[in-house]
């Protein structure tokens, strides 16, 4: 049977639990039909079909849950997808990686938009995120640059990140459209005021890199430490930070995360391989679920919560697009 008429359906006992214990969720795969092409970072439109990158393979994937049914949507040669996302009005915003653009991506006509790049020194555009104003925010990693994206206009506008060598990673957005954004390259977290653009650092411990981050009820900001192995809380009121070591401990490279309907955090581990999917529970400061991911997962990069479904979904360098159901 072809790769891509197989399905990989798994209801796994978590080989790895938590330290307190917990039930393994349900986690199914949809293997990929274009081969080592690395699919990451979907997101889930009105109708419910996932979109995702095709990083390695230069393309735009959607695949229909219910049916099993990819489709792809061609780029030139190199673009290198990184990232995209599901725009307020249904088009599909992506992050062309090697050729320093945000694209926009018609779902009915297949026509793409270019937006470049206003500085040759942004030349790797990396995660994109929506404000609640329609406006797109993004990073740019090895360039060094947080940037706005105004769909209306077409405008780019870009904020340097001071320190050298800082590599904003992650980007999320709060109620206020305040963005918070990962510094990989050094133990800090990052965060613009819409309105001036002026840039904030927030330190964090010594030796931390967050690389993917997440906002909580409470106004908590949430990252991975993916160096240390750790979960971490910084209060934006105080700057202080809790942490909490992952089940795997501190070789577990924690990198994808989403929060769910009911504040959880959920995180994959991916130094233990398989990988594992991790939920987290903020009131009771407590791990309380593991599972590994069926085909191993290798790395996985981004995950989404997708609240009408409530389930995640993420690719895996094991050229699948994975949903987990959570409780």
């Amino acid at each position: 049977m072809t790769r891509w008429l197989t399905l990989l359906t798994c209801f796994l006992l978590a080989a790895g639990a938590a330290p307190q214990g917990g039930a393994p969720v349900e986690i199914r795969e949809w293997p990929v039909p274009w081969e080592d092409t690395r699919p990451r970072d979907p997101a889930v439109d009105g109708q419910g079909r996932v979109w995702f990158v095709g990083q390695t393979g230069d393309y735009i994937g959607r695949l229909d849950p219910a049916s099993g049914k990819f489709d792809r949507f061609e780029l030139e040669k190199g673009t290198g997808p990184h990232n995209l996302i599901v725009g307020p009005d249904g088009a599909i915003w992506f992050a062309g990686n090697r050729k320093a653009y945000i694209g926009r991506l018609d779902p009915k006509s297949g026509k793409i938009e270019k937006f470049p790049m206003p500085d040759a020194e942004a030349k790797d555009p990396h995660t994109l995120v929506t404000a609640p104003n329609g406006d797109l925010w993004f990073t740019v990693q090895s360039g060094s640059y947080v940037g706005k994206l105004e769909p209306k206009s077409g405008a780019v506008r870009l904020v340097k990140v001071p320190t050298p060598g800082a590599r904003p990673y992650g980007i999320v957005v709060d109620p206020a459209g305040k963005p918070w954004f990962n510094e990989f390259g050094t133990n800090a977290l990052g965060s613009v005021d819409p309105k001036t653009l002026k840039l904030q650092e927030h330190r964090l411990p010594e030796g931390a890199r967050g690389r993917r981050i997440a906002l909580a009820r409470d106004g908590g900001v949430w990252y991975v430490d993916y160096a240390r192995g750790f979960l971490a809380r910084f209060e934006p009121k105080t700057g202080k930070v809790e942490e909490w070591q992952t089940p795997a401990g501190p070789s577990s490279l924690p990198y994808a995360m989403a929060i769910d309907h009911r504040g959880r955090l959920w995180l994959v581990e991916t130094g233990p391989q398989p990988n594992q999917l991790v939920g987290f529970d903020p009131q009771s400061r407590r791990f309380f679920s593991t599972t590994e991911i069926p085909s191993g997962g290798s790395t996985v990069r981004h995950m989404i919560f997708d609240a009408l479904t409530r389930t995640l979904w993420f690719g895996t360098d094991k050229n699948t697009i994975a949903r987990a159901r959570v409780p």
